[in-house]
């Protein structure tokens, strides 16, 4: 059963409540020993309104705390002699709801004002009466109510703790199970696929050069391999993808490498061959390697200058990232997952290529090349 679907609205449970709170403090005050005429009807009046005012107690607690109280000081001052439950609740939503230092400051002043009230409104035996009778119930109800309401905040927050924490372990698992069927599709089915693909291209490419005619299962065969390989791309890009920031391309970098000119490295972009169109994938693989390059070289290389250069070729995207630091040995990665092991998985589930190391000028390079044509 689907327990969610018979739930009752929140303002329907705060407007019962309200009523119920008015018809109990009408109930009691009229009742018992109340004054006639119109001071009657004015305390039947702040009586009600005391106890619908609670309807509110969710929404503004702190207004609702401001008006039950002198709705109480009010009646008790008509001659009602009634418990000032609406001010309790009051009190209670207005903990609950973490206003703590100003509920405790309004309760001691309400307190204040209604003995102040009994002392100007009684006189006689019965002013002590009421004032000992009062002095009890209100300040033990009104430590009762505000404890009440600390006391379910504090469940609250603890719930609303153990639920984020319940969240992080289930995405946190979620990812993990993710990179590791991204690792094992790389391992197990890249390069074989790749095998097929370059086999197969090499017997078509032999076959016309020979002159013969190529059989349609081997041009099938081929079609199929690089079908494969693109699928195979897109599905480890996918798993990949943590979905907490946008895709960025090659339309991007001009932007990366303008960040990391304001953070002080001297950086340079440079465009080779005729801009195209390339796929998305590579796009956002020479984004990645350009920033995880200048990435590496702003916190481990101590270089002072940088080159990207960005190569359009007929049947590739050539990147190249050169640093004046120092090179004896390869940048750490910034993060975990990030770096050189980062690159080389990308442009491998690219069918490209990944050379890193020291240059001979000095500083350090990162190159790659990646297929735009699907043929490799």
């Amino acid at each position: 059963m689907d327990k969610g679907r018979f739930a009752v609205p929140a303002a329907v449970t705060d407007w019962a409540i309200a009523v119920g709170v008015a018809a109990l403090l009408l109930g009691t005050g009229l009742s018992g020993s109340h004054p006639a005429g119109s001071r009657e009807l004015l305390g039947s009046v702040l009586l009600a309104a005391g106890g619908l005012a609670l309807a509110a107690r969710r929404r503004a607690p702190l207004v609702v705390l401001a008006v039950t109280g002198p709705c109480a000081v009010g009646y008790l001052a008509a001659g009602f002699e009634v418990l000032a439950v609406s001010c309790l609740v009051a009190v209670y939503g207005a903990v609950r709801a973490g206003y703590r230092a100003v509920t405790l400051a309004a309760s001691a002043g309400l307190v204040a004002v209604l003995h102040l009230t009994v002392l100007i409104s009684r006189d006689g035996p019965a002013r002590e009466v009421v004032m000992q009778a009062r002095n009890t119930l209100e300040i033990a109800w009104l430590i009762a109510a505000f404890a009440a309401g600390e006391a379910v905040r504090q469940a609250e927050r603890r719930a609303d703790e153990a639920e984020r924490t319940r969240e992080e372990t289930a995405r946190r698992r979620a990812d993990e199970e993710r990179l590791r069927i991204a690792r094992e599709l790389h391992d197990s089915l890249t390069h074989q696929i790749s095998v097929i693909k370059v086999q197969s291209e090499v017997a078509v490419h032999v076959a016309r050069r020979r002159g013969e005619q190529v059989p349609e299962a081997l041009l099938a065969i081929q079609e199929a391999g690089r079908e494969a390989s693109r699928e195979l791309r897109a599905t480890l890009e996918a798993l990949r993808d943590d979905g907490t920031t946008p895709p960025h391309g090659l339309d991007h970098i001009s932007n990366l490498v303008k960040g990391f000119q304001t953070a002080g490295l001297e950086t340079t972009l440079t465009i080779e061959g005729h801009p195209h169109a390339v796929p998305a994938a590579v796009s956002r693989t020479a984004y990645r390697i350009v920033q995880e390059s200048l990435t590496n070289i702003a916190r481990h290389a101590a270089a002072t200058t940088a080159s990207v250069l960005i190569d359009y070729r007929p049947d590739a995207l050539a990147i190249r990232v050169d640093d004046n630091g120092k090179a004896t040995t390869p940048h750490p990665a910034p993060t975990p997952g990030l770096g050189l092991l980062g690159m080389r998985e990308r442009v491998t589930a690219l069918g490209g290529r990944l050379r890193t190391g020291p240059r001979s000028a000095g500083g350090f390079t990162v190159q790659a090349e990646l297929p735009t044509n699907g043929a490799s």
